[in-house]
């Protein structure tokens, strides 16, 4: 069984007061690039993005990490992502600071951690 992590790249970019609102595209492209070269202990990242973050970072996988674009809600996308990783039976921990979409994942089964705890694995030794 492998593990996934799937981001709420919302939360994670939202978390730290860089600038982040005036160029979403920019900002998410700066976290997909950490997340390239981050040695995560998972088998394949999900990278999930809404509105104008979907500017940033083109749909599809990059070596582990795959970016998917919500039509809509990024929460809902989560959910969706999750739960289709679950069914396929991947241990699943996902990152986001809303406690509403907390709820709905250790619903399905995911471990939840907040997007100081990524940041903390992308910080350079």
């Amino acid at each position: 069984m492998s593990s996934v992590l799937v981001i709420d790249s919302a939360n994670v970019v939202g978390s730290q007061p860089d600038g982040w609102w005036k160029d979403r595209g920019a900002a998410t492209r700066r976290l997909h690039e950490r997340l390239m070269v981050a040695d995560l202990s998972h088998d394949e990242v999900v990278l999930v993005l809404e509105g104008g973050a979907r500017g940033g970072v083109r749909r599809g996988r990059d070596a582990h990490v795959r970016v998917t674009h919500a039509s809509g809600q990024g929460d809902d996308a989560i959910v969706t992502e999750v739960t289709i990783l679950r069914k396929a039976g991947h241990d699943v921990t996902a990152v986001t600071a809303d406690r509403m979409l907390e709820a709905r994942l250790e619903g399905l089964g995911a471990q939840v951690v907040g997007p100081a705890w990524l940041l903390e694995q992308l910080t350079p030794a």
